[in-house]
């Protein structure tokens, strides 16, 4: 039978040096809190319970926390006193169980992957596992000492450490897997004596190692998996180094970015082969680009879907839409939530479109707003054509048909309805219904007087 698992997140740090009044645990990497960060890798791992250990801000933690992973219960434990990270596990106890084995992780160490906890947790056969990591530079750092055999026998800190322990380079990352038996024999008898009077909770491993136990040491794929956030500066440097990692995991996919440093991925990307990102484009969310797409600088995706051959020119804005085959698109164009455009559709410079469809192969292509509308196939949309589609309290919809022509500068006046084949004159007001295969026309008649004589000044 499979033991039971638990996660104890500690996240209870104020995060002085951030200078900021957001708690650390919710500035953001990546488009995520730190903590969201955290949860979201242990969605992705086989937990009984989520115990997340909170101080400074925990009512802003818990409020920001339960409104986006509602789908993940989260026992919440205070840590009224900052004494220690042996301190914060130990005010968990009462909501650990017996059995079973918990990971203990770190609220502002956002990046250690779900591979290297399974991985952590498998290595746990004899009570307990720890990540740890060499390095070129371990100065700071508390060291991992071992005996002839290669067992680990203690961890040193740097104040501690002899000249010849300050010579080893594998370091503790403070991530453990442990069987909960030993964390409710081992943290209560953790001491204070120290000169900075707080609960280490590395004390721990000098009592497992005190019984027999053989600790297991694993090391994470890649270093920033175990790096923390402290200040701004750590934080940005983070945030290029999951960067670089996702941009690397898409080019091996087939994408190329015309600057692998200028793309910014707030959330998760998959793309198709033959892609190309220019310069400062910005994921967010969860977006899906087919194969032979290609987006051009400045533009800024979220939660939308592109598919194969599409062409986003710069400085476009897709938000929740929802793209079919052979679109070209801006450039400048808005496209906001519930937008759908089937194959071949055309959306040219700083159109806006919301809440409706575009049918195949037509085209929206300057300066119109079309919104809360179907647009049926082989549509055309002049320039500076504007849906109606708010009298002040109600949304009403448009309807167009198929191989509709919509001349430049109209307005369709929702609710109404514009047959197939219909033809719309330009500068019209439609406010009723156009039947198929009609001319429509909703101007006021042209007026002209000869040999008008303008106002002028008078000169003083």
């Amino acid at each position: 039978m499979t033991s039971s698992l638990s996660v104890i997140i500690l996240a209870a740090g104020k995060g002085t040096r951030m200078q900021s009044a957001k708690p650390k645990v919710l500035q953001t990497l990546a488009g995520k809190s730190l903590l969201g960060h955290v949860l979201d890798t242990c969605h992705h791992l086989t937990v009984d319970e989520t115990i997340v250990v909170y101080g400074f801000g925990g009512e802003q933690v818990q409020t920001a926390i339960d409104s986006q992973y509602a789908h993940l219960p989260i026992t919440w434990v205070a840590q009224t006193e900052q004494l220690g990270t042996g301190h914060a596990v130990k005010v968990a106890l009462d909501q650990l169980p017996k059995d079973g084995q918990s990971l203990i992780l770190y609220g502002d160490v956002p990046l250690v992957s779900a591979h290297t906890l399974a991985s952590l947790q498998t290595a746990n056969d004899a009570g307990m596992s720890m990540l740890t990591l060499t390095v070129a530079n371990p100065f700071g750092l508390g060291r991992i000492k071992r005996d002839q055999m290669g067992d680990i026998v203690a961890i040193v800190e740097q104040k501690d450490a002899s000249s010849d322990e300050q010579q080893i380079n594998e370091i503790n990352s403070g991530i453990y897997c442990v069987d909960n038996v030993l964390l409710h024999k081992y943290l209560p008898k953790l001491s204070n004596d120290n000169a900075q009077q707080e609960y280490y909770l590395t004390d721990i491993v000098k009592m497992a190692v005190a019984d027999g136990i053989t600790i297991t040491a694993i090391e994470p794929e890649h270093a920033f998996e175990i790096e923390g956030v402290n200040n701004r500066q750590q934080l940005a440097s983070l945030e290029r180094s999951w960067q670089n990692k996702l941009v690397a995991d898409l080019q091996v996919a087939g994408v190329q970015f015309a600057d692998p440093t200028r793309v910014d991925i707030r959330g998760s990307l998959t793309a198709g082969q033959d892609v190309f990102v220019d310069v400062g484009v910005v994921f967010e969310g969860d977006c899906t680009l087919g194969d032979n797409v290609y987006i051009e600088a400045g533009c800024i995706i979220k939660n939308s879907q592109i598919g194969n051959a599409c062409h986003l020119k710069p400085y476009c804005v897709v938000d929740q839409t929802q793209i079919g085959a052979g679109v070209d698109i801006g450039p400048f164009a808005h496209l906001r939530p519930d937008t759908v455009l089937a194959d071949n559709s055309r959306i040219g410079n700083f159109v806006e479109i919301k809440k409706s469809t575009i049918g195949h192969g037509s085209k929206v292509n300057h300066l119109s707003y079309i919104g809360d509308a179907t647009v049926g196939t082989g549509v055309n949309v002049g320039a500076g054509v504007i849906t109606c589609n708010y009298d002040g309290v109600n949304k009403s919809q448009t309807v167009i048909g198929d191989h509709v022509f919509v001349g430049s500068n109209s307005s369709l006046v929702a609710p109404v309805t514009i047959g197939d084949t219909a033809t719309v004159a330009a500068g019209s007001v439609i406010t009723e219904d156009v039947d198929n295969h009609s001319l429509a026309l909703g101007r006021a008649r042209q007026i002209q007087k000869s040999n008008y004589q303008r106002p002028a000044k008078t000169t003083k």
